[in-house]
């Protein structure tokens, strides 16, 4: 199964979803299955994980009732309030959906470096384990550090990077970012996804060589059996295609074993996630 491990869907809300800036404004409008189903049959990918874009529990069960309805939906990390004092509660209730995941909050966007380093989201996380739901780790290089502690007080808990921790690509700049990089890849619980790369560099005029240096630093780091690809379609749309996205990866790991792009493209998402992928599925509606 080839499976994309990082995409987005929604119905476009100019007041809920003004992190879309008039810079962006080929993301302003609805992106629905319909629309990425053409993609994922013409990249030859069987399936996606659908990944929150807005942070409220109406968000985790708008992708779930998609999810019921298109079997190109593997997976959903959604979003819940993992500061709340209700959290266990909630988690007994998502539980119950087969294809939910895990969950992920907007950390890049919390004031607050160490964020993630506060008692209530501390217990969070420690209920997220109890319950065996992932964690995706959307952080910008500055976040960084706590996202090390963090992995590091939780060493049961499967924890993803999204766009490898976003790195300044569109300055050339690599440190402090690659010794973080390798630091938090120590913990063999931590994978990271090969996404993201494009829209961190020079919109319009970025080539493969732009990402050599990451994408060293990450392959060295975690090796192939932690990395995953994932496309962020649409936002992946500011910078480029959804091909020119894949051939960016593709084109990296062309020496790699067989088995090991295969991992690259699929089989590791679907083991970090827990997908359900034991017979092939084409990628339509119910």
């Amino acid at each position: 199964m080839h499976i994309d491990s990082h995409q987005h869907f929604w119905r476009y809300d100019e007041r809920r979803d003004s992190w879309i800036t008039p810079q962006m404004s080929v993301l302003k409008r609805d992106f629905l299955p319909e629309d990425l189903l053409p993609e994922l049959r013409a990249n030859y990918m069987d399936g996606s994980v659908a990944v929150q874009a807005d942070q409220s529990e109406q968000e985790t069960m708008f992708l779930l009732d998609l999810a019921g309805r298109f079997s190109g939906i593997k997976g959903v990390v959604g979003w819940v309030d993992l500061c709340s004092p209700e959290l266990p509660q909630r988690l007994e209730y998502f539980s119950r959906f087969e294809r939910l995941c895990g969950f992920r909050h907007v950390v890049q966007s919390e004031p607050d470096d160490r964020y993630m380093l506060r008692k209530d989201f501390l217990a969070g996380i420690g209920s997220l384990q109890r319950f065996k739901f992932t964690y995706d780790i959307l952080i910008y290089p500055q976040q960084l550090p706590a996202a090390i502690e963090l992995a590091g007080k939780f060493p049961e808990q499967r924890f993803v990077i999204d766009h490898l921790a976003k790195p300044r690509i569109r300055s050339g700049e690599v440190s402090p970012w690659a010794q973080q990089i390798t630091t938090i890849a120590s913990n063999p619980n931590v994978y990271c996804k090969l996404s993201g790369l494009i829209t961190e560099a020079d919109w319009q005029s970025w080539c493969e060589s732009d990402f050599k240096p990451y994408l060293d630093v990450v392959f060295d780091a975690f090796g192939p059996d932690r990395l995953m690809f994932g496309s962020d379609w649409p936002v992946c749309l500011l910078a480029g295609t959804y091909g020119r996205v894949k051939q960016l990866v593709a084109g990296y790991i062309r020496n790699l074993p067989i088995e090991k792009q295969e991992g690259i493209f699929g089989l590791n998402a679907t083991h970090f996630y827990g997908l359900k992928t034991s017979h092939h599925e084409p990628a339509t509606a119910r």
